[in-house]
């Protein structure tokens, strides 16, 4: 069975054993790595995709011929540098063979130095097109992530290139962030960017699984396994073969489920429910969590070992309060999916609503404000901690210096309504000296009311 590596320059291939070890003794003199063989069959199936090398071919072979094995060629890479030796008589073929796609061709005899520069010039256009092949697909692999993972701060362009350099690698993932922040969308991204693109994503939120299901659910089970299994059932690990599953919430599985799940990450085989059958998985693993795996592993909550034996490669998920400068770019840019999604005008944003937009912490994060903004398109209240505060706004048509009052008089408000025993409290809050928020509660008509009364803290 033919075998040619990446690191060979050159595969030859020529059924004139004593030209074919000559050619060969050529190539090596010259430092190029050089695999020769006596005909084409097997050749066109060995050799690697994205190879660095070039074909140097006869055209007459028994059996497949130098011109049948290009034509196969160019339907695996039109780009792969072909070289074809000629006999006189095949001067007109490999001229035919140049219009289809041929590098270039010797006529018999040639001299060992015209070989050699025009194979060395085919290696330096094959590196040149293979560079600009992976060129194009890091551009396309940014703006696909760019397009999932919104923003423009660093920690979101780190959080892309993280991304795009573990796509590739089949390490199995550990994937951490807050509620909301985007971890499935960061499992997806990585699966859609791996070889394992068609192969199924199968995405499990453990902590919505009933306990007496969850085993069924990832394992699957046999037939009569259990009280109510009338039919043999596919777990999602099964389901998964050949693809990703990704766990949400993996904190919150029993400890049983950890170790079954320990077991099957560490030998990659799955046994159903009520069978002794185990069934080899090919599956990359991404978990993820919100909590702190290694202090749930020391309050016993969750398997250390376990920990370890995910945590291969990790991604950190920034929350949205980390990166504010992008609130009101990914914000737009929900409105105006809701814009189209409702068939609803184009809505602009006036200073208002981006200031209480950026003086919000979003602890829902990106889930939140995608809400908010659907909320926004509809003509509801945003549904977040700062709208009361809102409520007493202009429209952005009112001069900027009233805007700018009222945007004042929205953060005083909006303090407030947090609970304060004293006027220091909501002074040290502001950071504002005492005497200018007494000034400014009696500008904008604010009352303060002590926390440890029943009533509101502050009134409209």
């Amino acid at each position: 069975m033919i075998q040619i590596s990446h690191a060979t320059d050159v595969v030859l291939l020529d059924d004139d054993v004593h030209l074919r070890t000559a050619l060969s003794q050529t190539f090596d003199l010259a430092g190029l790595h050089v695999q020769a063989y006596g005909s084409a069959e097997g050749v066109l199936s060995a050799l690697p995709e994205q190879w660095a090398g070039v074909l140097v071919t006869d055209i007459r072979m028994p059996g497949m011929n130098g011109l049948e094995l290009l034509e196969q060629l160019q339907r695996f890479d039109q780009e792969l540098p072909v070289l074809l030796i000629t006999g006189h008589g095949d001067v007109p073929l490999a001229v035919q063979a140049m219009r289809i796609g041929a590098y270039d061709f010797l006529q018999k005899p040639f001299a060992s130095e015209l070989l050699l520069d025009s194979v060395r010039r085919a290696l330096a256009v094959r590196r040149l097109v293979l560079e600009n092949r992976s060129l194009r697909l890091a551009l396309s692999e940014q703006h696909m992530l760019g397009e999932r993972l919104l923003g423009h701060s660093p920690s979101v362009q780190r959080l892309r290139n993280q991304v795009s350099a573990l796509a590739n690698i089949q390490a199995d993932v550990l994937i951490l962030g807050e509620t909301g922040s985007g971890k499935e969308v960061v499992a997806r991204a990585l699966h859609d960017l791996s070889p394992r693109c068609a192969a199924p994503f199968v995405a499990i939120n453990a902590g919505a699984l009933a306990e007496s299901v969850i085993e069924s659910e990832l394992f699957g089970h046999e037939s009569g396994a259990f009280t109510g299994a009338q039919k043999r059932r596919i777990g999602k690990f099964e389901y998964a073969n050949g693809g990703t599953i990704f766990l949400d919430e993996i904190e919150s599985m029993s400890l049983d489920v950890q170790v079954k799940l320990l077991r099957l990450l560490q030998e990659r085989v799955v046994e159903r429910v009520g069978s002794n059958q185990l069934i080899p998985l090919d599956i990359r693993v991404m978990a993820a969590t919100k909590e702190d795996l290694l202090a749930a592993a020391d309050a016993g909550r969750f398997r250390a070992d376990l920990y370890y034996r995910l945590n291969v490669a990790q991604i950190n998920i920034p929350a949205l309060r980390q990166r504010s400068e992008d609130i009101l770019p990914l914000f737009q840019h929900f409105v105006d999916v809701a814009c189209e999604k409702y068939k609803v005008a184009q809505v602009e944003l006036s200073t208002a609503i981006r200031a209480v937009l950026l003086g919000h912490d979003w602890p829902g994060n990106v889930r939140e404000l995608q809400n908010a903004a659907e909320r926004f398109v509809l003509g509801l209240d945003l549904g977040i901690a700062a709208m009361p505060a809102l409520q007493t706004l202009p429209s952005s048509d009112l001069p900027l210096n009233e805007q700018v009052e009222a945007f004042e008089r929205s953060l005083i408000a909006s303090e407030l309504l947090n609970p304060h025993h004293s006027l220091r409290e909501v002074a040290e809050a502001l950071q504002l000296p005492r005497k200018t928020l007494h000034d400014k509660l009696r500008k904008y008509d604010l009352h303060f009311v002590s926390s440890g009364d029943n009533s509101p803290s502050v009134d409209f």
